[in-house]
This record gives structure tokens, sequence and C-alpha cells, in this order.
């Protein structure tokens, strides 16, 4: 099923928007051209994910800048006079209705519906959403988990130019979310309205395979495959944004062309200056403690925690110097804390940024003989 509004397409212009509060700025010149179909908009919780959809929305008016919607500079139009939908994390639905009226709702407004065509639509999105089999009862009989979906399917029903959800499969168990993640990502292929997904999971992004967005700090840090993207991070920032668990940070230093770092040294990937600080980044899951007859960086350390989920184990460990890491090892695995163990790194999986800019300077280092 694609969400269909005719013959031609929108796009979503947000043109340097600012939106201040009590002397802090919440979105900081914010310039973005979105095309039809879908895009996913990921940051931390503080990124300023929300205020940028509500502006989007029109529910919120920046302190400057332009919302162009299809052309249409829309920036001082009411929310109500928009072809637009909205999903919050946290459910919202009219709660004196029934599902069944929840979901109809939005198409009762809309003249091109006849009744028959609002009942097939309500039926063929609750079958979605799997609520089709509540559709008599009010969400105060509904679980949290059954109002979110409701909610979902009411802002699926009617087809509009701007579709916004943010984070709105948060608060749904694993086995629905996984589902919904699918039969969304293929509702939304061909669509010929905007789409914007917002996510603080960059687990959820990358499933997604959407152009992506990445926030922080209310700027635009990065536009583009989120594959890509992950792969080669420009900026120690959106590396960290898409990093789950979070990435490992280790600092170096340029010495005679190498890169120093806890008493190990490698080859530097590029000509620096001696002296030269730069930040290694290391993804939990790219650390062992089992050798495994690669070259690899080499490192003491002190069991602290083990983590176990069933599936994986996180291993966190202290460092020399106070520095922690933490080790993404499969399966179930038992640990003692206090005990020792080398933490290793292969080179091929470590992002070399500059420490005082944050830039990449290298995606790996190369698999070289660290110690010669």
């Amino acid at each position: 099923m694609r969400r269909q509004r005719g013959p031609g397409t929108v796009t979503l212009i947000l043109d340097g928007v600012f939106v201040r509060r009590r002397g802090e700025t919440w979105l900081d010149d914010i310039h973005l051209e979105l095309p039809n179909g879908m895009t996913t908009l990921v940051g931390p919780m503080t990124a300023g994910k929300t205020t940028l959809m509500r502006v989007a929305a029109g529910l919120l008016p920046p302190d400057s800048g332009r919302v162009v919607v299809g052309g249409k500079d829309v920036t001082g139009i009411s929310v109500r006079k928009r072809s637009v939908a909205f999903v919050y994390q946290q459910f919202i639905n009219y709660p004196s209705l029934t599902v069944y009226d929840n979901i109809a709702s939005p198409l009762r407004l809309d003249r091109a519906f006849r009744r028959d065509g609002i009942d097939r639509r309500v039926r063929e999105v609750a079958e979605l959403m799997g609520i089709a089999q509540l559709l008599d009862r009010r969400p105060a009989e509904l679980s949290g988990g059954q109002q979110q979906r409701t909610a979902i399917a009411r802002a699926l029903a009617r087809p509009v130019d701007v579709l916004l959800l943010d984070e709105p499969l948060a608060n749904l168990d694993f086995k629905l979310r996984e589902q919904l993640r699918a039969d969304l990502k293929t509702m939304f292929t061909g669509s010929s309205g905007v789409v914007l997904y917002a996510t603080a999971d960059p687990n959820e992004a990358l499933t997604f395979a959407a152009p992506t967005v990445v926030l922080g700090e209310g700027r635009v840090q990065h536009i583009g495959d989120v594959a890509e993207t992950y792969a080669h991070p420009p900026t120690l920032a959106v590396a960290a944004t898409l990093s789950d668990p979070p990435l490992n940070l280790l600092p170096g230093v340029v010495r005679d062309g190498r890169i120093e770092c806890l008493g190990t040294s490698f080859p530097a990937p590029r000509a620096h200056a001696d002296g030269h600080r730069v930040m290694l980044g290391v993804r939990p899951h790219q650390v062992s403690i089992t050798p495994n007859g690669r070259a690899a960086l080499e490192l003491p350390a002190e069991i602290r925690l083990a983590e176990v989920t069933g599936s994986a184990t996180f291993l966190h460990l202290l460092l020399q110097g106070g520095l922690h890491l933490v080790a993404h090892l499969e399966g179930t695995q038992l640990f003692t804390p206090g005990e020792s163990t080398v933490a290793r790194i292969d080179p091929a999986h470590v992002f070399v940024f500059d420490q005082a800019g944050g830039h990449l300077l290298a995606t790996s280092a190369a698999e070289v003989d660290l110690h010669g």
C-alpha cells in the first residue's frame, strides 16, 4: 500500500529557520530541502528534532526563516489550513471516540472521501496497524501500545502533503516495532508527499535506509545516505550520533609519523606535524578480548562490569589513565569484576578524528605491524 496524492510531488523546504526560547537557541539556521518520499531525522534527545517538526507542521512559528511546501510559503498559515499530519511519541487520541471514529475523523473532513471510501480506508489502516479487532473500543480500554497504533493509523488514514512522525514506535513492544518498521518503509516508498520520520535510535535509521538528516544541538550536522554516513562519518559528532552503544573514544597524538595511544602506536594514516592531537573512535562491536591472529591495538584493561542481555554481553573495561572502553561481545559470557584482560582493536575499524575540530581524518588505520 502506498500513500499517493496524485500525479504531482511535494517538496518541503526549511529556509534559514531560527527558533529561540528563554535566551537559548533551539534551532540554529536550519536549511533543509526534503523531497517527496521518506527522510529520516536522527539525533539525540536534545537535538531539536521535535522543535524542527513542530515548525514544519505550523505548530510553532519560527523566529526567522521560512517554511515552503510545494513551492508555497506556508510560514504564517495555520496548521489547520495545511495538508499535514503529525504523530507524536506520546499518543494523542480523542477519548470519547471509538478507535474506528478516531481513525475516521480526518477523513470526514476531506470531501474527497465518500462514506464507503471512509469505511474501506479505516479498516485498511487498522489492519495494517494490527488493531482491526479493536475498532469498537475507546482509548481508555486500550493498552498504551494499542493507543499509539491508533494514533499512527489516524495520521496514515488521509493522504497529506507532509507527514511528520516523531519517534512513533518508541513505546511499542519489540516484535510490533520491527514489523511496523518494515510495513512503514514499504508504505512510504513512492509516496508523492514528504514523510519525515524522527528517531533517536541510529539502528532504526539504518533499518529504514532512507536519506538521513543528522541533527545535533539544533544544527544540521550532515545530510546523506545513512549507510554511507555510518561507514564514513564526516565528524566525530555524526559518528557518535550513529553509534549505539556509544562510540568508544581514545585520545592519541602524532609522533614521528605514528599515532601514539595508551602505550602503543601505529602509522598515522596521513602526514601530520608532531604533536597533532587526534581522537580515535571505535564502535563497541569492534572491540575483542580474544586473539584472532590479526594485527591489533592491544590495551591492558581491568574488567569492571559485564552486562548480559542474553544474545550479547557488554563488557565494561577500565584502561590506563582512567579511560573506559565498552566491548560488545556475542552471546552470554561470564566475567569476574577486577579480572585483568587485554582489549584488542583491529586498526581497520578505527576512525581517526582531529581532536580540536572533530573532523574525520581517516575512516580506518591501515593493518600494519603496530609495534614495528
